[in-house]
C-alpha cells in the first residue's frame, strides 16, 4: 500500500511539473508571436501620436493638407512639389501648337453602376471591356470621376465642372480624357448618378438595375488638346497622356451644387507649364 501511494504521488508530481512547463512554453510562444507581429500602429508608422500622424498623412484641398502642402505630407508625394510635368495646366489657346493628332476612337460599353464616394470625389468604376484607341495606343477605361470647378483652365478661365475618364494601357501607361462642363441645361448622363449619389465618405452604390454609359458624357465634336502631364491628386505621378476635349458639355447649376455640397472646391490649382508644348487638332 505504501509503495502504491508513493508511486501515485510521484506520478502526480511529474504531471504537475509537465503541465506547468507546457503552460510556460505556451506563454513564451505567445509572447514571441506578439513581439514578432507588427501592430497596426507599427505598420502605419505611428510613433505614439496617432492623431498627429493621421493629420500629417491626410491630403485634401484646404488647410494643412491642401495642394500647396501635398509634396511635404509623404515621401511618395514628392512629385507634387518637385515635378516639372504636373497637371492641371492653363491651356493658352494662342500658344497651342496645331498638330495632326490622331482622332480618339471611343469604344465604351454600357455597364452596371458601381459608384463610390472616396472622400475626395464621386468615382464611377468601370468593368473591363471599354477602351479608347489613340493612334497605335489602346487604353482600357478604369473609372471616371468629377471635379468642381474644372481643374484645367482655358485662357485663364475654369469651367463649372469636369469629368476625368481615366484609362490604362497594357504597358501600364495612363491616358486621361477630360470633359469640360459649362453651366447650362441639366446633364442627362449625370441625372441617374446624382439621384443615388453616395453622401458619406467610403459609401458605395452598386446596382445591376442602373446602367451607366461613359459615352453619354462626351460631346459630339471630340477634337482635343494634348500634352504630357501628371495625376492631379497625390502621388502626382508623371507620364500621364492628357487629352482635354475642346468642346464642353452642359451641366446644370443644381448638379454642380450637389457635388460641391459634398466636397467643396476639389480642384487642384493650375501648375507651371515649364518647357512643355500643348498640341491640338
Amino acid at each position: 500500500m505504501k509503495n502504491t501511494l508513493g508511486t501515485t504521488s510521484i506520478m502526480l508530481a511529474l504531471v504537475s511539473v509537465a503541465a506547468c512547463s507546457s503552460g510556460q512554453d505556451e506563454g513564451r510562444e505567445e509572447q514571441k508571436k506578439h513581439a514578432a507581429a507588427p501592430s497596426v500602429e507599427q505598420h502605419s508608422g505611428d510613433t505614439g501620436d496617432k492623431d498627429k500622424e493621421h493629420a500629417v498623412a491626410h491630403w485634401g484641398y484646404e488647410g494643412a493638407g491642401g495642394p500647396q502642402h501635398w509634396g511635404d505630407l509623404k515621401e511618395e508625394f514628392a512629385f507634387c512639389k518637385t515635378g516639372k510635368k504636373q497637371s492641371p495646366i492653363d491651356i493658352s489657346t494662342s500658344a497651342v501648337s496645331k498638330a495632326d493628332l490622331p482622332a480618339i476612337e471611343f469604344h465604351y460599353q454600357e455597364a452596371p453602376l458601381s459608384m463610390v464616394n472616396n472622400g475626395h470625389t464621386i468615382q464611377v468604376n468601370y468593368p473591363a471591356g471599354s477602351s479608347i484607341k489613340v493612334g497605335d495606343a489602346t487604353y482600357e477605361l478604369l473609372q471616371f470621376h468629377f471635379h468642381a470647378p474644372s481643374e484645367h483652365t482655358v485662357d485663364g478661365k475654369p469651367f463649372a465642372m469636369v469629368a476625368h475618364l481615366v484609362h490604362k494601357s497594357a504597358e501600364g501607361n495612363l491616358g486621361v480624357v477630360g470633359v469640360l462642363m459649362k453651366e447650362g441645361n441639366s446633364n442627362p448622363a449625370l441625372e441617374p448618378l446624382w439621384k443615388v449619389m453616395p453622401k458619406q465618405s467610403g459609401e458605395k452604390v452598386d446596382s445591376k438595375d442602373i446602367t451607366v454609359s461613359a459615352s453619354a458624357l462626351l460631346p459630339e465634336d471630340r477634337s482635343y488638346y494634348s500634352y504630357s502631364g501628371s495625376l492631379t491628386t497625390p502621388p502626382c505621378s508623371e507620364g500621364v497622356s492628357w487629352m482635354v476635349l475642346k468642346n464642353p458639355v452642359e451641366v446644370s447649376t443644381e448638379q454642380v451644387a450637389a457635388l460641391a455640397a459634398l466636397f467643396g472646391n476639389n480642384a487642384r490649382p493650375v501648375q507651371e507649364l515649364h518647357d512643355r508644348t500643348v498640341s491640338a487638332n
